[in-house]
């Protein structure tokens, strides 16, 4: 699997500790830098397809998946459980957050503020992107102070609540848990088949979409409820997807140690050298001991028999009256080059 070595998850990894407490950074931190109730100001939450997009890339995203992925530990279960914990506390933040909503538009010229959230969007998109550029960019909450100073208008200030708003954040947050979760629960299946570098600038694409129609509201320009963001992503976890991979932590057979130390394999056979020695034994049973060894060259001398000793005492001759043939007359019907 291709860990993110992102310098801003590795600075938030050395300053929090522990995975479950970086999974908690990262899905507080848009209720915490003023991103979230930016959305709910700027109008992202007014549709159903706002909702999943903000609960999805917003509270989800890469840094999401890339610390299940790559920093818990732990069975599904465990990671399920830390997951929802989280949740339960996220989720009521981003409904009282939400409440307050109607409080802010009172005092705030939401035109220009919509302009303001729209850069916090594309300002997070281009440092998940890239750190290099990320250095040169301020952080979200400066953009976010400067916006509130831009457009404040304290003629309208009224504190007001509204259940709509209320709904529509803690549903946002619901569809981050949901996502978190699910990645959480098929993660030992996604642990070294997702390419997090990959999966990570794709998420940065999708968030910049997010940001256009906001930035494009005045030209009326990408003024739609298409969920473009949400197939930006899709396309990005294809393309960050390797069904071929081999997941990490899987068991690898190929180091040999299935086998047991008996020298017998699954099937209960012997190895080949038993087997060999087994044709070997069968092989010699039932032959004479005069007889040469099976795997005597041809051209080795065999045993000394009576013969021989016949042969040596007639000078090294054979008597010619034995019935030798030379195998290499015409009419020898074994002839080698036949």
């Amino acid at each position: 699997m291709s860990v993110s070595r992102h310098p801003i998850a590795l600075r938030l990894e050395r300053q929090v500790g522990s995975a479950t407490k970086l999974l908690a950074t990262v899905m507080v931190l848009p209720l915490v830098d003023g991103i979230f109730p930016a959305l709910v100001i700027a109008g992202v939450l007014s549709t159903a397809t706002g909702v999943v997009e903000t609960g999805i890339l917003i509270f989800g995203g890469s840094a999401t998946a890339a610390v299940i992925l790559a920093e818990m530990d732990g069975s599904r279960r465990e990671m399920a459980t830390s997951v929802l914990l989280i949740g339960a506390v996220i989720v009521p933040l981003a409904a009282l957050e939400a409440a307050f909503a109607p409080t802010f538009k009172g005092f705030l010229n939401l035109p220009v503020f919509e302009r303001f959230a729209g850069l916090v969007i594309l300002t997070i998109a281009a440092k998940t992107a890239s750190s290099e550029i990320g250095e040169y960019l301020p952080s979200p909450g400066v953009i976010i102070a400067l916006g509130l100073v831009a457009s404040f208008e304290p003629s309208g200030f009224a504190i007001e609540t509204s259940p709509e708003y209320v709904l529509n954040g803690a549903a946002a947050a619901g569809v981050g848990v949901a996502f978190a979760l699910a990645v959480a629960l098929l993660s030992p299946h996604l642990r070294g088949r997702v390419d997090i570098d990959r999966f990570r600038f794709g998420s940065a694409v999708a968030l910049g979409v997010l940001a256009l129609p906001i930035l494009l509201g005045p030209f009326d320009l990408m003024q739609t409820e298409a969920p473009i963001a949400l197939a930006v992503l899709a396309v990005t976890t294809l393309f960050a997807y390797d069904p071929n991979a081999d997941p990490v932590g899987g068991d690898s057979p190929a180091d040999g140690s299935d086998g047991d130390d008996d020298g017998t394999d699954e099937d209960g056979a012997g190895d080949e050298s038993g087997d060999a020695s087994d044709e070997d034994a069968v092989g010699d049973e039932g032959r004479d001991p005069t007889d040469p060894p099976l795997d005597t060259p041809p051209n080795a001398p065999g045993p000394i028999v009576d013969d021989d000793v016949a042969v040596l005492a007639n000078g090294g001759e054979r008597d010619a009256s034995e019935d030798d043939t030379d195998p290499f007359t015409d009419d020898d019907s074994r002839a080698p080059w036949l």
